[in-house]
């Protein structure tokens, strides 16, 4: 069976690793590529090693109006750029949104797709959610559906790599002089991400997320994000990786280590590394997430979660190994 698929926003980071998926994807063709500055050029002219079978698809300029037969797009466009567009696009058209505009809009399915398959299948619209969402959201889950860790009060330390502020854009802060042996944070108490991570803790604990504490930093390496969650609990360390174990098994992308995970372990995969460490005389538990900001925190989350809206195995497309060293 062959499924038709469309990117826009191809030219930038998140829409060039969905590319590269789905050009090894066993089911999926790229018949349909947009942008805007890029569009005219072909392929294999921003991408110098795409597959041949791509090399000459003319990225075309962004218009909804003037799609052809799809059935699969997906869309990886700024925050604010996608909500107006998409809503034009005919719904038996699947829509994934790597983008911001739709996570817990009505009409669209959140897609934590290793935590809430169930409520992605067979849905037409999914909204991928955030990288840092995806780190964080994937390590605290088990401990907030287990009652193991109170839902309020929950502080999250992040760093990640550059290329998640994406590849256009002229702010210095992301060119190799400023971001090379620098260390910065930014957006405190009022990230984008902040309110699909708060939803979501009281969605999978059914108590209140007040007092939710979310600090991103920017570090020196290409991709990557480490969380380091802080949460009240009286559980051990071995009753936190149990609680994952259980919560996890038998899903194909999360792996539960004893060991702090580190970003190099997941570079270039779909796959998301959990651990804990908690003291429990200290009212104290410690989660731990890591996952490759492109791949489990934009386009890898979104081929799986378009695998599921197309009653595909989740892994398909998706089993390659992580890039090591």
């Amino acid at each position: 069976m062959t499924i038709r698929v469309g990117i826009v926003g191809i030219s930038g980071f998140g829409g060039g690793e969905a590319m590269r998926l789905i050009a090894g994807h066993p089911s999926f063709e790229l018949i349909y590529a947009a942008g805007e500055g890029s569009a005219g050029s072909r392929l294999e002219e921003r991408f110098p090693g795409v597959p041949a079978k791509l090399a000459g698809l003319v990225i075309e300029k962004w218009d909804p109006a003037a799609l052809p037969k799809l059935d699969v797009l997906f869309a990886s466009l700024p925050t604010g750029a996608s909500a107006g567009a998409l809503a034009r696009i005919p719904q038996d058209i699947r829509i994934v949104d790597i983008g911001g505009d739709h996570r817990y809009a009505e009409g669209w399915a959140y897609g934590l797709a290793d935590i809430w398959p169930a409520r992605i299948s067979g849905q037409t619209r999914v909204a991928n959610p955030g990288c840092f969402p995806a780190a964080a959201l994937t390590a605290l889950a088990p401990l907030l559906a287990n009652g193991l860790i109170e839902p309020g009060g929950i502080v999250i330390d992040a760093k990640t790599g550059i290329s998640g502020a994406g590849r256009g854009g002229a702010d210095s802060r992301f060119g190799y002089a400023e971001s090379n042996e620098n260390l910065v944070p930014y957006s405190p108490l009022q990230h984008v991400h902040m309110p699909e991570m708060a939803r979501t803790i009281e969605q999978l604990s059914g108590g209140s997320a007040a007092g939710l504490v979310f600090t991103p930093h920017l570090v020196p390496m290409t991709r990557g994000i480490l969380t380091t969650i802080y949460a009240r609990g009286r559980a051990t360390t071995g009753a936190c990786l149990d609680a994952a174990r259980r919560f996890y098994a038998g899903r194909a992308f999360v792996r539960v280590t004893e060991k702090p995970p580190q970003t190099k372990w997941a570079t270039g995969s779909n796959l998301a590394f959990v651990s804990y460490a908690a003291d429990p005389e200290r009212d104290l538990v410690i989660a731990m997430g890591v996952v490759d900001n492109l791949g489990k925190g934009a386009a890898g989350q979104a081929v799986q979660n378009a695998n599921l809206l197309c009653g595909l195995p989740e892994t398909a497309g998706l089993e390659g190994a992580p890039v090591w060293p």
